[in-house]
Formats: structure tokens, sequence, C-alpha cells
């Protein structure tokens, strides 16, 4: 579905319109493209007292091929940076990249230990945000403030999120700000989500804080190569096709958001398995054809279904399991019908719980697996008219958080992605009024494109992302619901 005012304001009569009489002027996003660099331009680093990840942050850049400039905050930069043969020099108010501005702001606060502390922050942004291009990105790192030693540093590591949500409202011009929480050793798995974080494959990702815990069983098989080592001395991974050899199942997987998951995981190297009913079985296999995936037609919501999956699986197995099938049926609470209750909550909810017990009683989901369940915002915030939804969608997040502990012995993460208002065949029926409310009520001030959960699922299922488990990451822009 197209966004028309976002394609007016930015051609060139209505750029200038927008100008003269004050409209916003939403930003086109950067995308991930293949045909075009993931990473390019202009870093500038900055830290806080004694910072802790700074050196795991110099692998990532030397690895992503950026180029950097230290703030004057980040003193140990210059010779880290020479130790891995990065091109590197001083911030100054005039550097550029490749348009005049810099692509990206990175502050390592991880050492930060007292509020009193927070002033390098305030230093390292108030100098560089004015030149952060475009669809620039702002990445803040810390420790967990749980795992923190004392009161005083909890304090001091938990004000980053707010530092962060706020930089994203304030940034705009299609500029995303996140906070990575790294666990101490766990420095050596932050690189895929710093990687997605900085590329624009997080373009409808901002204002979200996510912890990378040291579970230290980071996939084997994703190795570009027997035995390759980084420079770290950690494994080096398959940067281009992380996913090559994996099994991935995608539920709904016939178009809109689901045909998105599958061919994003597909691209990263992925056999998909997609799974859609029996009534949309030519439209799943118009999407999953040309992946070279295959096709099941099963309906979900079926009791007898979950064991059917698992026995056509067979004994190769799945490594990913993604639960994107969902239905709407909207209505307030005292007009709803108790059929309509219970389909929404059957197959949104009750049958990922049926489907995920099959796979893993059967061992068909092998150890070391991936699981991403689709939530919503609307199971975050509520929402007029959808208490079936998002009581479905809200028991998705409570699945992620309950589980993620019970699956950890076997190596399994469990994590939620939750959109936003995302342009599909179901958004395209709303009520103009409240598709455009919808659109415009986030920093990026538009709708998201489901490309944009398909990337961030596809982060959560890379063999890099073994710290992160039980978290539900929002794609929708930094909405300013249920923020």
């Amino acid at each position: 579905m197209k966004d028309t005012y976002l394609n007016f304001v930015n051609s060139p009569f209505g750029a200038r319109l927008a100008h003269s009489i004050g409209l916003p002027k939403p930003e086109v996003l950067r995308r991930y493209r293949a045909d075009q660099p993931e990473f390019d331009g202009l870093v500038a680093i900055g830290a806080g007292r004694e910072p802790h990840l700074l050196d795991a942050l110099a692998g990532v850049i030397a690895r992503s091929g950026f180029t950097s400039v230290a703030h004057e905050s980040a003193g140990l930069w210059i010779p880290l940076a020479a130790r891995h043969a990065l091109m590197t020099g001083r911030f100054e108010p005039a550097d550029a990249g490749p348009h005049g501005r810099l692509a990206a702001l990175i502050f390592d606060a991880s050492g930060i230990e007292d509020s009193s502390q927070l002033d390098s922050l305030f230093a390292f942004f108030h100098d560089t945000l004015r030149s952060l291009g475009k669809c620039g990105r702002i990445v803040v790192l810390g420790r967990p403030p749980e795992a923190c030693a004392s009161p005083r540093q909890w304090t001091a590591q938990r004000a980053l999120e707010g530092l962060t949500r706020s930089l994203g409202k304030e940034a705009r011009r299609g500029i995303t700000a996140n906070l990575v929480y790294v666990a101490q050793g766990a420095e050596d798995e932050a690189e895929a989500t710093l990687r997605f974080f900085l590329s624009p494959r997080s373009a409808y990702v901002s204002g979200q804080a996510v912890r990378i815990g040291a579970h230290g069983h980071a996939d084997p098989d994703a190795t570009a190569g027997a035995g390759a080592v980084a420079a770290s001395g950690t494994t080096t991974l398959n940067w281009s096709q992380p996913l090559a050899g994996k099994r991935a199942v995608v539920t709904g997987a016939a178009r809109g958001i689901g045909a998105a998951i599958a061919n994003a995981l597909a691209a990263e190297g992925a056999h998909v398995i997609g799974i859609d009913i029996p009534s949309a079985r030519e439209a799943l296999e118009t999407t999953i054809r040309p992946l070279a995936g295959t096709a099941l037609a099963f309906d979900i919501a079926a009791p007898e279904t979950p064991a059917q999956i698992a026995a056509a699986l067979d004994e190769l197995g799945v490594d990913i399991v993604v639960h994107n099938a969902g239905i709407t049926k909207d209505k307030t609470i005292a007009r709803m019908t108790e059929a309509a209750w219970h389909s929404v909550i059957d197959i949104n909810l009750s049958a990922q719980e049926r489907l995920d017990e099959a796979l893993l009683a059967a061992g068909t989901l092998r150890d070391g697996g991936r699981i991403v369940c689709v939530s919503s915002i609307s199971g975050i915030a509520g929402n007029l008219g959808q208490t079936n939804y998002a009581a479905s969608k809200a028991g998705v997040i409570g699945r992620v958080q309950s589980m993620a502990a019970q699956l950890a012995a076997r190596r399994i993460t469990i994590n939620a992605v939750a959109p936003g208002f995302i342009e599909t065949q179901m958004t395209a029926k709303i009520p103009l009024a409240i598709r455009e409310a919808g659109r415009r009520m986030n920093s990026m001030s538009q709708g998201g494109q489901p490309a944009d959960v398909a990337q961030t699922i596809a982060w959560l299922a890379h063999p890099g992302c073994a710290g992160i488990t039980g978290q539900v990451v929002r794609v929708c822009g930094q909405s300013l619901i249920g923020a």
C-alpha cells in the first residue's frame, strides 16, 4: 500500500509546498538493498568513564567497512583503531561523510557508574548530533542495569533508556536511536546486533533497548570455514549468508508480512518451509516456489495440525520457527461474539503454544534453534475494539518471557517482534482518518513496510544472536503509543 502524502511531500513540487506552508515532511527511509553497500560513511565514536566495549566495537567497525573519528570523550579509540588497522582521526564539527554528514554516532557508556558521569553523554551528543545525516544511526552501549554492582551504577545505566528514546524523537530525518546493553562476558556476542542497528535493515526500528547475555553458545555451524577465527579470537560468522544450511518454518507465509519474512530468511541462505491455510495454497506456492523452499498447506488452528507438521518436517528437523500467522476480528467487547473472541485467541496464541510443544517434544526444533513470534504494538498499549487481538498479542509476549529460561537448557532462544503500523492489505482496510493517524504517530511520521518486520526477524534468527532471548523488539518507527 502506498503512502500518498509521503510520496507527495518528497516530490520536487510537494517539497517546495511543504516547506512554504510548514507541512511535516517525513523522510524517505533508506532500507536495505542487495545492490547497495550496507555499511558506508563516517562514524563518530564517543565514550564515558572507563569504557569496556570499545575493543569489541573496533572489530565491528573494521569488519563492516566504516571509517571513524574519535570525539574528545573517546581518547582510547585512537590506539584501538590503530590496532585494528582502522582509518581514524579526531572529530571536528566539519567532519563529513559521503553527503557532508556523519553516518552514525556510537557512544560506549558501559563504564558509567554514577549519575554525575552522564555529563559525557551530553558533551558527545551536543557536539555531534547536528552532524548526523539523513537516515543516520545512533547506538548507545551500556551494561544491563539489573546486573550492576551498586544502586548508583544501576541508576546511571537505566538513565540511558530515557536518553536514547529522546534522541530518537529529537533527531527526526529518518534517524534511528537504539540502546544495546551488553552483559559482562558477552562482548564477543554483540556484533550481529551492532551490525543490524547500524545498517539500513533497521530503518523502522528505533527507541529500543536490547539486552545481550553471556550465554556463550554461538552456533558453530555458522562459521565461514572450519576453525575460522577473527583477530579477537572469536569465531568468524558468515555475514553474507548467515543462515546457510538452516531450515526455517514460517507460518502465515502466503502473503504480506509472512511472505516478506520468507524472502528475507531465504536471502540469508535458509531453506524456508512456508505454512498457510489450504485455501491460500496457490498464493503460498507463488511465494515459496521462487525461493526453492517447501510449501505446506495446514490449518494451524486444527487440533491435529501440530503433530502433522512435526511429521511433515521429517528427520531433517528445523532450526528456526517464526510464528507469524494471525487474524483480526475487531469489535468492542460488548458487541463481540464468542466465536470472534475464541478464533482470534486460538489462531494468534494457542496455536503457537500447541505447535511449539509438538516440535519441542519430537525434537524437530533442533538444539541451538530460534523461535521468533510476531506480537503487536496492540499487545503493549491495547487498542479500541481489539480486546481479543490485544489479549492474544500480549499473551505472545508472555510466552516469550516465560519460556526463555526453560529453553535455555537446549540453547534455544525465543523472542518477539511487535510491529506498529505496517503498510499491508490489512491496514489498507482501516478507515482513512485512523490510517493516517497510525502512519503519522511515530518518530518517522510514516508507516513501516513488511520488509522492516522481516529484517528484524532475520536478525533475531541470526546465529550470532545466541545471547538475545526473552525479549520484545518493537518495529514501529518509535510509535508514540505504548512507548
